[in-house]
């Protein structure tokens, strides 16, 4: 601790602690925690497969799904509803393998219709579903 004394003030030593040693102390003890902690790796463990890919005959039968601008539901370019669509669901979910199913809505289509469509897909089991025709939504 160190004292200072300002003329011209009553006399009366002003006494404050210096605080540069104690900051200057706490800044090395922080860089020492922060050297020191150990280096924090996340990793997940994956059991990949190892070589190539055994090329199989089987090719996935495609089921292309499109829904129009107006709610259309159109299966392989036929035009189906709801319930016809849902036994279509029910066949693929019990199908085995299942069919892969390309959901192609239009841009314009609603999303209330596509968001039925893919909720029937999941209750009635059907797990091979994906989007196509995304380049539409590029522009």
């Amino acid at each position: 601790m160190s004292m200072e004394v300002k003329p011209g003030d009553d006399g009366a030593p002003m006494m404050e602690m210096n605080m540069t040693p104690l900051i200057d102390v706490m800044l090395v003890l922080i860089t020492l925690l922060i050297i020191t902690l150990p280096i924090q790796t996340h990793a997940v463990k994956l059991d990949m497969p190892s070589g190539k890919p055994h090329p199989g005959s089987f090719m996935p039968v495609i089921v292309n799904l499109g829904i129009d601008f107006d709610g259309t539901i159109l299966w392989n370019g036929a035009i189906v509803d709801r319930a016809t669509l849902d036994s279509y669901f029910l066949d693929a979910g019990l199908a085995e393998p299942q069919p892969e199913i390309h959901l192609n809505p239009n841009k314009l289509a609603k999303y209330d219709t596509v968001a039925k469509v893919l909720a029937d897909a999941q209750r009635l089991g059907v797990k091979k579903i994906g989007f196509t025709g995304l380049d539409q939504y590029m522009q």
